[in-house]
């Protein structure tokens, strides 16, 4: 059915099936993420980042909150993929053909994406943020010990934001894609751009100058890398936009 000839009671009901078949996946999933949280804390508390640190549990709940929060990540993280899909498919209807093609191909640029904004924060960023606090506290003769439930939730601070912050690229080409943006805009609100993803940034790290560094660079990056993937997404519907013109002036010829 083509988006023009829904109602919108027809939107509400196409958005609740996609959302019931996304929910659907996730309880799949989770009883996968509950086989899994167990060997994945396993081998966090003893990679080279953890093995050195004291972990206690601070409270009787701590130990089925760290379990919880894993089976309940990894859910999501393999039903990554069925949420973009799922989106796709609900606006689907007010796509072009053409755009119907191009944009369901960014689906697994956008999982691959995901995934290398979750490995970058885990094996770059946050091995950093953990060795300068450490230092610190030796410098300061602090003793650690740390309660495992506040170490990991600030380990899934850190990666899973950057896992959807990774999506940026993607969703400009989507939206440049659909002639929601221009390269042109982007750069014009350059600024603005940085400053948001300044505070993003603050809102990810503790506040210390030089893990921030370490998190706004990469996002700027980011930024930047957006507006050229915009550019050569841009050309291409513009070059698309022509051939249509040519093709509907030969038409009228005939």
């Amino acid at each position: 059915m083509e988006a023009r000839d829904m109602s919108v009671m027809d939107h509400v009901g196409e958005l609740r099936r996609r959302i019931m078949i996304v929910v659907v996946f996730f309880l799949i999933a989770l009883i996968a993420g509950f086989f899994l949280a167990t060997p994945l804390i396993t081998y966090l508390q003893n990679a080279p980042t953890a093995q050195d640190l004291s972990m206690h549990a601070f409270k009787m709940t701590d130990s089925i909150r760290v379990f919880m929060t894993f089976a309940f990540a990894s859910a999501l993280i393999i039903i990554f993929p069925v949420i973009l899909y799922q989106l796709w498919a609900f606006i689907r209807p007010g796509l072009h053909e053409n755009e119907q093609k191009a944009t369901l191909a960014y689906i697994p640029i956008a999982f691959i994406l995901f995934l290398t904004g979750i490995a970058f924060s885990y094996f770059i960023l946050f091995p950093f943020i953990i060795h300068f606090m450490s230092d610190l506290a030796e410098r300061l003769d602090i003793i650690e010990h740390y309660g495992i439930n506040e170490y990991f939730s600030f380990l899934f601070q850190i990666t899973l934001p950057f896992g959807l912050l990774f999506q940026l690229p993607v969703v400009v080409m989507f939206l440049t894609r659909l002639g929601l943006i221009t390269p042109a805009f982007l750069s014009s609100v350059r600024k603005l751009a940085y400053f948001l993803l300044l505070v993003i940034a603050g809102f990810i790290t503790p506040p210390e100058l030089l893990s921030h560094l370490m998190v706004t660079l990469p996002l700027l990056f980011l930024y930047e890398f957006s507006i050229w993937v915009s550019r050569i997404t841009y050309r291409k519907v513009l070059r698309a936009q022509r051939l249509m013109e040519e093709e509907e002036k030969n038409q009228h010829k005939k």
